[in-house]
């Protein structure tokens, strides 16, 4: 079943600004990151596009990170600091020059599957912990390969999750505030982020493995 029927059948409504077409522009993936069904942590993950991959950008929701991408053939959305664009034969972040690069400002809105008059628009909220986007810090970050017993201690010590926002890939921070614990015997610590078990550097604060 395809993204665009799935959308539909959960009654989600995209509005773009009119002339969109003309708008879309070409970026490119810096990181490997999950590309989600809206624009927020809260929606099911479409599929994950990898670094380096090459993608049509639509627009971004104002005063929000949240993009709209084609790229290897899903169409969602993504962290606009997880994207770069071409300028004066120089590679940006999109996040950093959205209104020197002139992206097209776009609207998301949801509609109540039970009151189908009922519409809310879907913004982030200020006070949210966001991961640490993978800037030149996070992109030479090698994802490691811990060993079994890593993940039966994990499992043998659960920890309360941790709500945060922004793509759980290899690379991305874990912020201050979030306490990471240790393993014995062990140089990464770990962290449950989203329900999901996560390695740590605890030097860098940045994510060396995901348990997905």
């Amino acid at each position: 079943m395809s993204l665009k029927r799935n959308l539909l059948l959960a009654g989600f409504v995209f509005l773009g600004s009119a002339g969109l077409a003309q708008a879309e522009m070409a970026a490119t993936t810096a990181t490997d990151i999950e590309v989600r069904s809206g624009p927020g942590a809260e929606f099911p993950t479409v599929g994950v596009a990898t670094r380096g991959s090459e993608a049509t950008l639509d627009g971004c929701v104002e005063g929000s990170r949240w993009c709209r991408v084609d790229v290897n053939g899903m169409r969602g959305w993504v962290y606009a600091q997880y994207l770069s664009v071409e300028q004066n034969g120089a590679s940006v972040v999109v996040q950093d020059h959205r209104d020197d690069l002139g992206v097209p400002t776009i609207t998301y809105e949801q509609t109540d599957a039970v009151q189908t008059g009922s519409v809310r628009r879907v913004q982030p909220s200020p006070n949210d912990q966001l991961l640490g986007p993978v800037d030149e810090n996070g992109t030479d970050v090698v994802a490691v390969t811990p060993p079994e017993e890593v993940r039966t201690y994990i499992d043998d010590n659960p920890v309360n999750t941790v709500r945060l926002n922004g793509d759980l890939v290899v690379g991305a921070a874990v912020p201050q505030s979030v306490e990471v614990h240790r393993i014995p015997d062990y140089q990464y610590s770990y962290v449950e982020v989203n329900h999901q078990p996560v390695l740590v550097d605890p030097g860098t604060r940045r994510i060396v493995y995901v348990y997905r």
